[in-house]
């Protein structure tokens, strides 16, 4: 059987219109809102009605500057917050945005409404030159669920 260049497009164009058909129709039957369990629904629709039953985090500072150190020191301070809210709040994890920032908090510690508590931060400007700004984020149970705190240094070099 002979194939001439014209019959190879005409069986190229059917091929590309069948296909396209084909995956319009199949495309079009695949509602993203059908992949939605009802489960999810009610869950964050009680969470969103109770919002204000969940604990609040408030803290004295959210940044901190240690302004300029040498380089190879060790920096540290400490974030105080309270519970604001209306049950006990938990911080599930917390983690520096590099190795050289490293938080110390009350890991999975329930804390009371109105109690409070502490992060310690430590900050190692060693083979760290010039302006830093670095981050830790808290993982909690507050509505939020999530909280960033911040420190930055200008850290001069060794000479």
């Amino acid at each position: 059987m002979k194939f001439n260049k014209q019959t190879i497009q005409t069986s190229l164009i059917a091929f590309v219109i069948a296909f396209s058909i084909s995956f319009f129709f199949t495309s079009c039957e695949s509602d993203p809102s059908k992949k939605i369990k009802e489960e999810n629904v009610v869950s964050t629709k009680d969470r969103l009605n109770n919002a204000s039953d969940f604990p609040e985090i408030k803290f004295e500072k959210v940044s901190h500057d240690f302004g300029e150190i040498q380089e190879g020191v060790l920096a540290e301070t400490v974030f105080t917050f309270t519970n604001v809210g209306k049950s006990d709040l938990i911080i599930s994890n917390a983690s520096g945005s590099c190795g050289c920032t490293v938080p110390d908090y009350p890991k999975d510690t329930p804390i009371k409404p109105g109690e409070g508590g502490t992060i310690n931060v430590k900050f190692d400007s060693s083979n760290r030159p010039g302006l830093q700004r670095k981050a830790v984020t808290l993982i909690t149970n507050t509505a939020k669920g999530k909280q960033i705190l911040n420190i930055k240094s200008i850290v001069i070099p060794k000479s």
